[in-house]
């Protein structure tokens, strides 16, 4: 759909209005074809409101997500968010942000770039791999998400890639190696995944099958103890919610 924003003037010389249109047109009559333009040229054409991703040249459209994909995916953003923002560890971003590796600009469901990375963390976009990846499948997606971005992804340098599946109840987590091939990465007996790009984050894996989700503030509290408990603390203090001490 078009956005009804104001168009800014200075793209108008690249991709024309009507230009773009008969490319969303051409790209929603006929899944099968794909319009083809340079990296620059899809960033000029696309929109906050524009469904799609840039592979080899190529545009590929994609769909909404489902209440069930949304909750998953703000679940994962805030806890991860929430671990990160405590122990000072990187920034977490949730889709529609680009993600550009050499052959690909995708936008990742939920992404981190760790500290030592944020020069990478453009105004639009990621410039190289982020240091951790999620995507949330949909049957829409889910081949796209199991076999090419999962070697582009590889291929790219995304260190930790995380596959999440409400349909099958099924979370997939693989780290990349030291001749960079992911290698499946099983959580504990106790259901635990321990993440690697951020270090100490522990995530029960069957949170994510419950009806309603677990709180950010529950889940926190059960991954990170202490350590969030005084940031909350803290920040309740400065905001003259709690008396000083």
């Amino acid at each position: 759909m078009e956005s009804t924003r104001t168009p800014d003037t200075r793209l108008q010389g690249y991709i024309p209005a009507g230009l773009r249109l008969e490319l969303l047109a051409l790209l929603a009559a006929e899944p099968q074809r794909t319009a083809t333009m340079t990296y620059d040229e899809f960033l000029t054409w696309a929109t906050e409101d524009t469904l799609a991703e840039w592979v080899d040249g190529k545009v590929i459209m994609t769909s909404p997500a489902s209440a069930r994909h949304q909750l998953l995916t703000a679940f994962i953003h805030d806890a991860l968010s929430e671990y990160a923002r405590t122990h000072d560890l990187g920034t977490v971003l949730l889709a529609p942000f680009q993600m550009k590796l050499p052959r690909s600009g995708r936008e990742p469901d939920v992404l981190f770039v760790a500290a030592e990375h944020l020069s990478r963390l453009l105004p639009a976009r990621v410039e190289g791999p982020a240091d951790l990846v999620v995507e949330i499948l949909s049957p829409e997606s889910k081949g796209r998400d199991r076999g090419e971005k999962f070697y582009e992804y590889e291929e790219g340098g995304v260190p930790e890639y995380w596959l999440v599946d409400p349909a099958t109840e099924r979370a997939e987590f693989y780290q990349r190696d030291a001749q960079g091939a992911y290698q499946p990465v099983m959580p504990d007996a106790d259901g635990v995944y321990h993440a690697r790009a951020l270090p100490g984050f522990r995530f029960p894996v069957a949170w994510l099958w419950r009806t309603p989700l677990p709180t950010i503030n529950a889940a926190l509290l059960a991954i990170d103890g202490e350590a969030y408990a005084r940031r909350l603390i803290a920040e309740l203090t400065d905001g003259g919610f709690l008396p000083q001490t």
